[in-house]
């Protein structure tokens, strides 16, 4: 968002934007997943020796809600929320902009990233657990897909969107990583009952309510192997630790 800090910035050859707004509203999300992304490509941009590629790192929330259908990089965005409208905004800007200076973007729209840091075992183990889909993709599997796309010059002024090869039951998820930690199934509650509570926010409503499955078929098709293709290979190290703790 300040480019004169930018400034400092060495010359490259691509640039991946992969930032975060801090978890804050729609306007501190547009000020950087928007003006600042803007701001970013004309500083390259004007340099004498501008970037080829600029990699952009958006959310599968831009999809909205689909009541539990496929979507790909086909399927016409329907945001719900004013942070994923902010979002989609910053789709196009990655994929129009780049071009007035003469290089091409990509956009990454990523799934539900888990890694290192990022399991939420707790939430699933302890529950209740609400019905729905759960859309991920380990962290190093979206890193490489970044790599890969870049190295191998893919997907230029495209979207890929980057999620494993299984959107999977919320529920059924819970229910396998309670056993493969060895403790009891989390209770389980549909979406009904979760919307009947007065803690809901209006924001909360909507994600309870969102529901999609993500293919990958198109990063597939381009030849990305995954690491992790399912939570069940990404989730491994995880379950060790905890059954190792456990057993201690």
């Amino acid at each position: 968002t300040d480019r004169g800090s930018l400034a400092a910035v060495p010359d490259v050859d691509a640039i991946v934007f992969a930032t975060s707004s801090g978890g804050r509203g729609a306007e501190a999300a547009r000020e950087v997943y928007v003006e600042g992304l803007r701001t970013t490509i004309e500083e390259f941009g004007e340099r004498e020796n501008a970037p080829e590629r600029l990699a952009y790192t958006s959310s599968t929330g831009v999809h909205g809600d689909h009541n539990g259908d496929w979507v790909d990089e086909e399927t016409p965005l329907e945001p719900t929320t004013d942070k994923t409208e902010v979002l989609a905004e910053a789709e196009r800007t990655a994929l129009e902009h780049p071009p007035e200076y003469g290089f091409e973007g990509t956009v990454a729209r990523f799934a539900g990233l888990y890694g290192p840091d990022r399991y939420r075992l707790e939430r699933y183990l302890e529950g209740p657990v609400t019905d729905g889909y759960l859309n991920m993709v380990h962290r190093d599997d979206a890193a490489g897909a970044i790599r890969y796309l870049l190295e191998e010059d893919l997907a230029r002024g495209e979207v890929a969107q980057v999620v494993d090869d299984e959107p999977a039951s919320k529920w059924a998820f819970a229910d396998w990583l309670a056993g493969e930690c060895g403790v009891e199934t989390p209770p389980k509650r549909t979406k009904a009952e979760r919307l009947a509570d007065d803690d809901v926010s209006a924001a909360g409503r909507r994600r309870i309510l969102t529901s999609k499955r993500c293919s990958n078929e198109q990063l597939r098709d381009l030849g990305y192997e995954f690491a992790y293709p399912t939570f069940r290979e990404g989730y491994r190290d995880a379950i060790e630790r905890y059954r190792a703790d456990d057993a201690d």
